[in-house]
């Protein structure tokens, strides 16, 4: 199996695919991120499901020879794929995309021959339901189709594919000047539908309509081509019909090879909220942060008590965890999980989100909306009862509840915005009240979360053990980011936390916190967290060099998991990550020169500067 880095994300903003460098298109769900996978072998094996289009003489290898040189870039300012194969007899280049502007998944893979002649090899496994269901195949008016309970898949192409056991496979031969085309589009097997079957044409609209989404793009500063990229990914992550961004298009990739922290990321999480609206605010995708709200407000809509940490694409609030046994896992990583259990945990962290999204709305001059904030005062009076509670926390833990400080933090956050809304004349509410508790939440973070004697901010109240976490709270605004406290809480992480200049989130060794125990890789968004602590101290050289050399950790496209394993120096976890996204987003911002355009933080001055 591929490493992450040699994987590429295609999207069409209802479901994605993960394509290898060598061609193999490993993981495809359709017709929507969270629908069960049609090729699973990204989890599993080849058998459980995949598509390749390969130079013949690396077929019967695991790894590419030496006599193949192989090199592949996005077309500028999209999500569609160029590969290059240049081997002994001459030069192939794959386009591969999934085509937008279509009701139904399309999978477009055009073979172009670019010097002397190649010859291919396919390889087209479908294994529905994560790689457990064999299909039923047969040929239908010249088309390849292959059909199994719900769902179907038709292939259109020149090449005549044949059997060979339960897989399909061919050669065929490429010259210069020769373009050779597979479409695969799934369909509902209760309606059949042809498919369009121009590859070209399919190929050419979804290059224009990316290329007009990033010509959009207003961040002009010194790192557009990665913040882009970011960008890019995160539309790509986007569910349309609903505007909701899905944390990975993935599952189970594990946060350390071999281990069984292992979950599924296909679905939208409350606290990416605050990082993604600013995310799309910077770019100036002002109807995409929009929508990005209004799917928030619909799925936090009902109890105020009952507020999940994630929900659905659409909002679906049922998200059961079960284990797939008939997978072997990445790279042997079991158990291979669907549905998140942590959907039902109590995370207070989520009202602060909620009501940040709500006041940068707000700052960005959306409409006041008296329904949004009648909701906003239901999960108000939800956290005025609940904030002294334990909870489970940003990192989700399964070893019990806690009073994390970055909780506690989140909750002032709520209250903080909330005043700020009122005080700014937008909305009537109880301010005085909300700024007492704001004021309380204040001074109890600050007695029972720092420690003098760890001189540092620390996971829990009263505790000694260190969380990455607490570098959220100069990047909210709950005290400045030159506080001697803060200060010494960066030195501190820098000093316990790091491994090589990278963050972790916390010891991962302490089964009591997690419930797991096992070791991980470093926590990327807690670097880009990191970075930006560092600028707001006044330490922006150290930081910048920091954001380098994160940089240079993506892939040879420009796209981040959510760990990172310095000692084998690869990615881990489901890939690609949005919040690691949102974060190079942020620090790219916040790195920008005081005065610049491109500076939008939110963050340098909080609206609750009396309560320091």
């Amino acid at each position: 199996m591929a490493s992450l880095e040699d994987y590429a994300l295609l999207g069409d903003r209802r479901g994605a695919a993960l394509v290898s460098r060598a061609g193999s298109v490993d993981w495809w769900c359709a017709p929507r991120f969270d629908a069960p996978a049609c090729f699973a072998a990204l989890i599993g094996t080849p058998h459980n499901g995949r598509f390749s289009i390969t130079p013949k003489t690396a077929a019967s290898s695991t790894a590419a020879p030496p006599t193949i040189d192989t090199t592949r870039r996005y077309r500028p300012g999209t999500m569609v794929l160029e590969t290059e194969h240049t081997t002994s007899t001459g030069r192939v280049r794959v386009v591969d995309c999934l085509a937008t502007g279509h009701s139904r998944p399309i999978l477009v893979r055009l073979v172009e021959g670019l010097e002397g002649q190649v010859d291919m090899d396919v390889e087209l496994i479908v294994r529905f339901d994560y790689g457990s269901i064999v299909p039923w195949v047969r040929q239908v008016e010249g088309r390849w189709h292959a059909i199994a309970g719900p769902d179907g898949l038709e292939l259109v192409t020149p090449v005549r594919l044949r059997g060979h056991g339960v897989t399909s496979v061919a050669q065929f031969t490429v010259a210069a000047g020769e373009q050779v085309p597979f479409v695969l589009g799934w369909f509902p097997s209760s309606e059949p539908r042809r498919i369009p079957d121009d590859a070209v044409a399919l190929i050419n609209d979804t290059t224009a309509h990316w290329e007009r989404w990033s010509a959009r793009c207003i961040y002009s500063g010194e790192w557009r081509e990665p913040v882009l990229r970011s960008l890019l990914t995160l539309e790509a992550l986007t569910f349309e019909p609903t505007g909701g961004i899905v944390a990975a298009p993935t599952t189970s990739v594990p946060e350390t090879i071999g281990g069984s922290r292992n979950w599924d990321y296909r679905y939208c999480w409350m606290r990416d909220a605050t990082l993604t609206l600013e995310a799309f605010l910077i770019g100036g995708y002002q109807q995409e942060a929009l929508r990005w709200r209004e799917w928030l407000l619909r799925a936090a809509a009902g109890d105020p008590a009952t507020l999940q940490t994630m929900y659905g694409v659409a909002g679906e609030r049922r998200l059961t965890e079960i284990e797939l046994d008939w997978l072997v896992g990445y790279e042997g990583s079991r158990p291979v999980r669907i549905g998140n259990g942590a959907h039902s945990q109590l995370q207070l962290d989520v009202y602060g989100e909620l009501l940040d999204v709500l006041w940068q709305a707000a700052r960005m001059g959306t409409p006041p909306s008296e329904n949004t904030w009648a909701l906003a005062l239901l999960l108000l009076s939800v956290l005025e009862e609940r904030w002294h509670e334990p909870d489970e926390g940003i990192w989700e833990v399964r070893g019990g509840r806690r009073h994390f400080t970055h909780s506690k933090v989140l909750c002032w956050v709520a209250f903080d915005r909330a005043i700020a809304m009122v005080e700014q004349g937008r909305y009537d509410g109880p301010a005085e009240r909300w700024r007492e508790i704001r004021t309380q939440i204040h001074a109890e973070v600050c007695a029972k979360g720092y420690n003098e004697q760890r001189q540092a901010f620390t996971q829990c109240f009263d505790s000694e053990e260190l969380d990455a976490s607490v570098l959220m709270i100069p990047l909210v605004g709950f005290l400045p980011g030159d506080d001697s406290r803060v200060v010494s809480t960066l030195d501190a992480i820098n000093r316990e936390l790091t491994v090589d200049g990278f963050v972790r989130r916390y010891d991962p060794a302490d089964q009591r916190l997690d419930g797991i125990g096992e070791p991980e890789g470093v926590f990327l968004p807690c670097t880009f967290w990191m970075i930006e602590a560092l600028v707001l101290a006044g330490r922006r050289d150290d930081a910048r060099a920091l954001f380098e050399r994160m940089l240079a950790l993506a892939n040879d496209l420009g796209l981040y998991s959510e760990e990172y394993d310095v000692d084998a120096q690869r990615l881990l976890g489901n890939f690609p990550q949005a919040y690691t996204h949102l974060a190079l987003v942020a620090a790219a911002h916040t790195l920008e020169p005081e005065g610049s355009p491109n500076r939008l933080r939110r963050r340098d001055v909080g609206p609750g500067a009396e309560t320091r």
